[in-house]
């Protein structure tokens, strides 16, 4: 018994019918992307990613742009390889049948040598961005930032900063000897206050369960962490207001869990942290939580009876 082949005008009909629905797509695209203002614009660009507001955060927008071209590139030879073995190996005439190939080492060879060095490119480059976004020069500021259920406290230090001091979670030694704290509640989204053109290094605790530290603007967050201290850094370039989320769901109110940027000069922020240095919000150490920090109970009895008076 022979092969039944299809007729060949059937293939025609089908694609006949396909013609209309595919102007119609292009049609609603082309609308759509004439639409765009010159904010979505600048997500094209930078393909979907938030203009970075940080150094450390060009090297982030440039690994991102890097692979998506990198994908693209791959995407289009795969492609082109499709169409151009459909092309090459049609059928010519009714009665012909192609060539039947059961394999093709020197292709499949290729399909599998070419992901591998794909995946060892990937990795070194973003071994690469990593070491530059996680490096650890000396910070100009030391910022202790406590995620709890269901907000943020942010301890800014007051005075000299001693530098060689560590983030080890069970001991008393930190960065500056006095601190001006700020508290969130649920009424009352907290404002975190950098400087701009210096390197701000936060210090990440959690008194409770895992919460995630980060804004969009930044292109970088970090989990914070029950008994264990996490930290990044960040130099902002330009002054403007940004916003900050905890990105781990971490409970029925993870919601709430917002905070607001101010970006400032390097005046007003030395002037913001010495006029909250002046209220009673004071403290001799950051407050983390204490000796609950690693036990997942809360923070301070200080900081809880600040933030019920801030609610009342």
């Amino acid at each position: 018994m022979g092969l039944q082949l299809p007729p060949r005008g059937v293939g025609k009909a089908r694609r006949g019918r396909r013609a209309p629905l595919l102007a119609a797509v292009l049609g609603v695209a082309v609308v759509l992307l004439a639409g765009c203002s010159s904010e979505n614009r600048d997500d094209w660009k930078n393909l979907a990613m938030p203009s970075p507001a940080t150094e450390q955060g060009e090297s982030t927008l440039a690994l991102w742009q890097g692979a998506w071209v990198a994908a693209l590139l791959t995407g289009v030879l795969v492609w082109a390889l499709i169409f151009w073995v459909v092309w090459r190996y049609r059928r010519r005439s009714d009665d012909e049948i192609p060539i039947q190939t059961r394999y093709n080492l020197p292709l499949e060879i290729f399909y599998t040598v070419a992901p591998i060095i794909m995946v060892i490119v990937f990795f070194s480059h973003t071994v690469r961005v990593q070491n530059i976004v996680l490096d650890d020069p000396t910070p100009d500021n030391t910022i202790e930032v406590v995620g709890q259920q269901w907000s943020w406290t942010f301890n800014y230090g007051v005075g000299e900063q001693d530098p060689s001091a560590n983030d080890v979670l069970d001991d008393d030694e930190y960065a500056y000897d006095q601190y001006a704290y700020t508290v969130g509640t649920a009424s009352d989204i907290p404002t975190l206050v950098l400087p701009v053109d210096q390197t701000t290094r936060f210090n990440l605790y959690s008194p409770d369960v895992i919460h995630d530290f980060g804004v969009p603007a930044f292109l970088i967050k970090m989990d914070v962490i029950p008994g264990r201290v996490n930290h990044y850094q960040v130099t902002p370039t330009e002054i403007g207001t940004y916003s900050g989320k905890c990105y781990e769901l971490c409970g029925v109110y993870h919601s709430r869990m917002l905070f607001n940027v101010e970006v400032v000069s390097q005046e007003e922020y030395a002037a913001y942290v010495d006029e909250l240095a002046q209220t009673e919000n004071t403290s001799d150490g950051p407050l983390i939580g204490g000796e609950n920090a690693d036990s997942q109970i809360g923070l301070t009895d200080e900081a809880d009876e600040y933030a019920e008076g801030d609610a009342e």
